[in-house]
């Protein structure tokens, strides 16, 4: 009995410790996140580019600017460091001294305080890279903002990308090849010139992600090469690099409370809060294509009035409905944009009013520009639709990024060698 009840132990205990081994060996991919609830507006972009997407090149000039705002009435010591990840924003095995150059933490020092708002916040602004912290390797990283040089307190993760340019790509986007998806979808055909860089096996060195609009939720990844010639891979395929094309991007205006600009229905200002109703939104799902200018789901934070809008702007709780005929049995509906890192937020999503017929949600969202959609998600599958309340025609303009990622021979990492931004132009 004691041999039968010792075998039984140290068979638990080896299945305890392999499923342990398992956990600490799988990879989390990390995203743009906003950990601490008093944090709000998180923007990371290039310097004096509040448009642009936070990808520069590796040992360059170019610098990337971090801000956001706190909502504690405390200044807070917060510290940043730099994570290097795979291609799939998986962290990379390599150590800390082996991509940055100088000390691994830095302090965040510059700092002001709202000015005349409903609301007071902090403003906390970073540009970076800084001379006592530098990346040395291209690749994707993470910058993970925390409090009191305890980098277990992380407040806020964004993205960014340093690139080491070793190869160009050219492309061309059209309509789909495809007979029955012409009408709908957008087709991105690329070559990689490479040159005289040798890459040994292009199938499994190479990576590529493409995405649209920079969206995280419908990028395709992992395209192999279709033909691989002397100094340059193809991939000219006609359904594996398909997008559906979607349609312009809604928008509203909260620059100035002064007035109701054209989307606003209503403001209402008390000693708390300023509430702005947007006119109801309605599906565009079979509606025929109108062009619109739209900036394809970036926001601009502004206030008309002030002289700097970054500590000046007010926060805003915008009420966001969508008229439906009935609720959405096997899925749920969320805003998607910049603003919501181009991710399906639990705080973006939904609700359906019955008494109305329609979805409603309020955000609180600082005075700017904003574009935005409404997209799908199904509960069982998890993909996502945008086509469902928004439609999609062939001659919605896009933008695309083509992101080529490189895994030497014996190395534990993935370079990013090359970054096309393209559009699609089809009138």
């Amino acid at each position: 009995m004691k041999i039968y009840n010792f075998i039984n132990t140290l068979f638990f205990l080896m299945l305890i410790s392999n499923f342990s081994a398992t956990s600490q060996n799988k990879k989390i991919e990390l995203n743009n996140n906003t950990i601490d609830k008093n944090i709000h507006t998180a923007l990371l972009h290039k310097i004096d580019d509040p448009l642009s997407y936070p990808i520069i090149k590796l040992n360059s000039d170019e610098k990337l600017q971090l801000s956001f705002d706190d909502f504690n009435r405390e200044l807070i010591d917060y510290y940043y460091t730099v994570i290097h990840c795979n291609s799939d924003w998986t962290r990379s095995d390599l150590m800390q001294s082996e991509y940055i150059d100088g000390f691994f933490n830095s302090r965040i020092v510059d700092y002001e305080f709202s000015f005349n708002t409903l609301n007071k916040y902090i403003n906390y602004q970073l540009v970076f890279p800084e001379d006592n912290l530098q990346p040395m390797l291209s690749g994707n990283y993470i910058i993970s903002v925390f409090k009191n040089n305890n980098p277990d307190d992380v407040v806020l993760q964004k993205r960014f990308m340093l690139i080491d340019e070793k190869v160009s790509i050219s492309s061309r986007v059209k309509r789909a090849t495809i007979i029955d998806e012409r009408l709908y979808k957008q087709e991105i055909d690329f070559n990689i010139i490479h040159g005289n860089m040798y890459i040994a096996n292009p199938y499994s060195d190479i990576k590529v992600v493409i995405k649209q609009n920079n969206r995280e939720d419908n990028s395709i990844n992992n395209l192999k090469p279709l033909f691989v010639k002397q100094d340059h891979l193809v991939y000219d395929y006609e359904q594996e690099n398909t997008f559906e094309a979607g349609n312009e991007y809604r928008y509203f205006d909260t620059k100035s409370i002064r007035y109701q600009s054209e989307r606003i229905k209503d403001i209402t200002i008390d000693s708390n809060n300023i509430n702005v109703e947007l006119f109801t939104d309605i599906s565009r799902s079979f509606n025929e294509f109108i062009s619109l200018p739209d900036i394809n789901g970036n926001f601009l934070v502004k206030k008309q009035e002030a002289w700097n809008s970054d500590t000046e702007s007010e926060y805003v709780n915008v009420k966001f409905t969508l008229l439906e005929n009935r609720k959405v049995s096997y899925g749920d509906l969320y805003l998607i944009g910049r603003f919501t890192d181009w991710l399906i937020k639990d705080e973006y999503k939904l609700i359906w009013n019955e008494s109305t017929r329609k979805y409603e949600c309020n955000i609180l969202l600082k005075q700017g520009y904003y574009n935005y959609l409404y997209i799908l998600k199904d509960n069982s599958s998890n993909k996502t639709y945008l086509s469902f309340t928004e439609g999609s025609h062939y001659q919605c303009k896009n933008e695309y990024y083509i992101y080529v990622y490189f895994r030497d021979t014996g190395k534990t990492y993935d370079q990013l060698i090359g970054y096309l931004k393209t559009s699609s132009d089809l009138f």
